[in-house]
């Protein structure tokens, strides 16, 4: 891919070097954009200052300084798991790590006060390779810095706390943040307040604001997920109006394609999928969901109704089909339709993946690792575990379906449902039954929860389907936890006690992990960094008293989405420029101090309908059944039971948006699994981004992206003027919504002459580049049309069209 250089605005790069990556270009070579990896968290505090020379805190604190080290290097050996503790010594509580273990007998592990008469330093300075903590064979370690906070930690008086995501969230106090002179102008909600006081204890000053194409554009991809028209960041950038950043804000969270963006990550945390993910990964219909999700964000569906509604939703008195188009979320994990399958086995191995899934998606917990053991790290038990799964015990299913190699394949039970563009129609519709029967055409069958009489649940003994000697259980949640759900200890809990407990103000994960998660769409990283972890393997906050006092405004405001985006869209924080200076970049490499913005190259569905949009191909139709874009001929080929071939959508379902892409599990689209799509076998709570020839080659040669600069190029021919450099300027505008850099247009002068004379020399490469996609247009001179392809495929490929700056 090109690669824009020197700074025109944040986002708006000259090509100084673009002449050179043009001629790479036209010799199909490939140049890479720049790697944007994992955002790597700070250091303690304490060794943060100690870093930057300062005089360390006074106070080292247990969750913030000491747990990440202990759960890191010693909580495996000695943490929660009883069947894995050496020497019955537990370092996750005080009383045993004060009292040498569960036996009492090496009574010096730690010496509240004393470090040197502590077991814990001798063993982690020991030079004896027998002694040494942790063992050298374990591949762990502890640096000098680790083990001074340990020393100095041992010498406060070696205070425990409770792990900080498993208190009741508390509101904190919004700092009152002065000094600076320009503080009280920048602070323009508590969020910037957070900020500012943090970045005053650091000696460091906000960035500049970014200037108003860039955020026009940024704000556009962060909320709806699609580049802005050009007119519009004209109105913005031109507006005087100090309101006309908030109308924005309000314009696209009212916006279907508000939805549509959010609804990219929910399914990745879901594991939404259109295929069962396992042997023949046969088709299953439950796109239903799917639109669920994108109206009820659109709706701003209050998140404690959206909650109980996908795990429950057949619970509630009277529910509306849409109501059971949500349960679906319990439908969608990984099933077999293999003849010689055994149902017991399968019928484990789905209570299993529930377990993981819903703990991973609200509780940010990663409950999967107490299926054969107690948790190492964090206090959930095997037993733990399966009364969890045994609140998904009524859901009607089968281990192994009977429809053999049958496509899509049968999994009842299902139901017809509206699809999205009737279901507000439907809603309105019910008083009227003879006008539900005429929306009925359009009702999609899907996938949906059905409850019967629970089956038995035991502990299965290292997770072994085999062994029934395990102790039968009923639906609990884990006992640690001090909020407990409404009901326990007089009845059965059920799926909607599981969901109302979920969606409670005192349940110390949900809101937490949801507006982390938030957090990391609109500034990179989450205020806790490990998405799908708040445990003792995740990361103390960088801003803790921030992160709670969003997860209070979330439950405390409805638990109303749009709210909290608001206010972090319209934060200073957000609107900081995401340029870097060298001495910021040396300071908070991975910006979590939020001193700038950060920059990220958009999503594969981002990526997508991007260049569908700047051609003007993008149909923005709301919900419906999944699409099949162009993809690789023979791609299925190794595909069986049935075997398969891949038909294109032949019609305007060709150039829908990304999150309407039909989704194969085993086989998912090679575009997106070059933009690091999840095969979503599993939930993913964040996306890595990668950099690899094979994006490159999906940019300048899918054919989807081959037919967005062909409809691109003959528009710039019929529309962008006679001269070529008023069509240069015509594509750059169309792309970047703004106009090219003199080193730019030299450059795209430069290909536009040698792509016109190779295409003179070879008109059949002409014509066949013309022809790709739908509708070719023949009014067009064949060889100036190639050439003006070339042209926006340049364009389309640049390291700024495919970023969020």
């Amino acid at each position: 891919m090109l690669a824009s250089n020197a700074s025109v605005t944040e986002s708006g790069n000259s090509l100084e070097s673009v002449g050179e990556s043009v001629s790479v270009l036209v010799m199909v070579s490939l140049k890479t954009y720049a790697r944007i990896g994992f955002f790597a968290a700070l250091p303690p505090l304490g060794m943060l200052s100690s870093a930057m020379g300062d005089a360390a805190p006074e106070r080292v604190e247990f969750n913030r300084d000491i747990r990440p080290i202990l759960s890191e290097n010693c909580f495996r050996c000695h943490g929660f798991d009883r069947n894995q503790r050496k020497a019955k010594l537990r370092l996750d509580i005080r009383e045993s790590a004060i009292g040498g273990g569960d036996n009492g007998r090496d009574k010096s592990a730690v010496v509240p006060g004393h470090p040197e008469q502590s077991q814990v330093m001798h063993r982690l300075l020991s030079q004896d390779p027998e002694e040494l903590m942790p063992p050298p064979e374990s591949e762990k370690s502890v640096s000098a810095a680790e083990r001074e906070l340990i020393r100095r930690w041992i010498a406060q008086g070696a205070e425990y706390e409770d792990h900080w995501a498993y208190e009741r969230v508390e509101r904190p106090v919004v700092p009152i943040v002065g000094d600076w002179e320009s503080w009280e102008d920048w602070v323009g909600n508590p969020i910037d307040a957070f900020i500012a006081a943090r970045l005053q204890v650091e000696g460091l000053e906000p960035s500049p604001a970014a200037d108003a194409r860039t955020l026009a554009r940024r704000l556009s991809f962060d909320v709806a997920g699609l580049p802005l028209d050009p007119n519009a960041v004209d109105v913005f950038t031109e507006s005087k109006d100090p309101a006309s950043f908030d109308s924005l804000v309000v314009s696209l969270l009212e916006s279907p394609a508000f939805g549509e963006r959010m609804a990219v990550s929910w399914l990745d945390i879901v594991r939404y999928a259109d295929t069962v993910g396992i042997h023949g990964d046969q088709t299953v219909t439950i796109s239903p969901y799917r639109d669920y999700v994108i109206k009820a964000f659109n709706d701003n569906m209050p998140f404690d109704q959206f909650t109980i509604e996908q795990l429950a939703g057949d619970l509630l008195p009277e529910p509306t089909l849409i109501q059971l188009a949500a349960t679906g979320f319990n439908r969608l994990n990984l099933t077999t339709h293999e003849g010689g399958a055994q149902s017991k086995e399968y019928l484990a191995k789905y209570a299993a993946d529930r377990v993981r899934a819903t703990s991973t998606v609200w509780m940010g917990s990663t409950m999967g690792c107490a299926e054969c053991h107690d948790h190492k790290y964090d206090p959930f038990g095997t037993v733990d575990f399966y009364s969890f799964a045994a609140f998904f015990a009524d859901v009607e299913e089968q281990g192994a379906y009977s429809s053999g190699n049958s496509n899509p394949c049968d999994r009842p039970p299902a139901i017809r449902v509206p699809e999205y563009a009737t279901m507000r129609d439907y809603e309105v519709a019910l008083a009227s039954v003879d006008q539900v029967r005429s929306l009925e055409p359009a009702f999609t069958p899907t996938l949906i929860t059905k409850a019967v009489e629970p089956r038995t649940m035991r502990v299965l003994p290292r997770g072994n389907w085999l062994d029934d000697s395990g102790d039968e259980v009923s639906p609990a949640v884990p006992d640690f936890f001090a909020f407990q759900p409404q009901g326990k200890g007089e009845r059965r809990l059920t799926r909607l006690d599981l969901a109302k407990w979920f969606a409670h103000r005192d349940h110390p994960l949900t809101a937490r992990v949801f507006v982390n998660r938030l957090w990391k769409l609109y500034f990179g990283t989450g205020l806790s960094k490990v998405l799908d972890d708040l445990g003792s393997q995740g990361e103390w906050p960088v801003h803790p008293e921030l992160l709670d006092w969003l997860a209070i405004e979330f439950m405390e405001s409805g638990w109303d989405v749009k709210h909290i985006v608001r206010l972090m869209v319209s934060s200073s924080t957000y609107r900081q420029s995401s340029m870097c200076s060298d001495s910021l970049r040396e300071r908070d490499p991975d910006n979590r101090l939020l001193a700038r913005q950060t920059s990220r190259r958009l999503d594969a569905e981002l990526i997508r309908d991007n260049a569908l949009k700047s051609s003007g191909l993008l149909v923005l139709k709301l919900g419906g059944k999944s699409v099949r874009p162009y993809q690789p001929e023979r791609y299925y080929m190794h595909l069986n039971f049935p075997t398969r071939t891949y038909a294109p959508s032949d019609d305007d379902g060709q150039w829908r948006r990304g999150v309407y892409t039909h989704w194969q599990r085993l086989f998912l689209h090679p575009a997106m699994v070059a933009f690091d799509a999840p095969s979503r076998e599993e939930c993913v709570a964040e996306r890595p981004y990668s950099n690899t020839p094979l994006a490159a080659l999906v940019s300048l040669n899918d054919p989807t992206y081959v037919e967005a600069a062909r409809v691109l190029a003959g528009k710039a021919i019929a529309r962008g003027g006679v001269a070529e450099i008023e069509r240069v300027k015509f594509v750059f505008r169309e792309v970047l919504a703004r106009v090219p850099q003199p080193a730019e247009e030299k450059a795209l002068l430069e290909l536009f002459s040698a792509e016109q004379a190779n295409f003179a020399s070879d008109p059949d490469a002409a014509r066949e580049l013309v022809s790709i996609g739908f509708a070719p247009r023949r009014d067009l001179p064949v060889v100036e049309h190639a050439a003006w392809t070339s042209v926006a495929r340049a364009v389309l490929n640049l390291h700024e069209t495919i970023t969020r700056f």
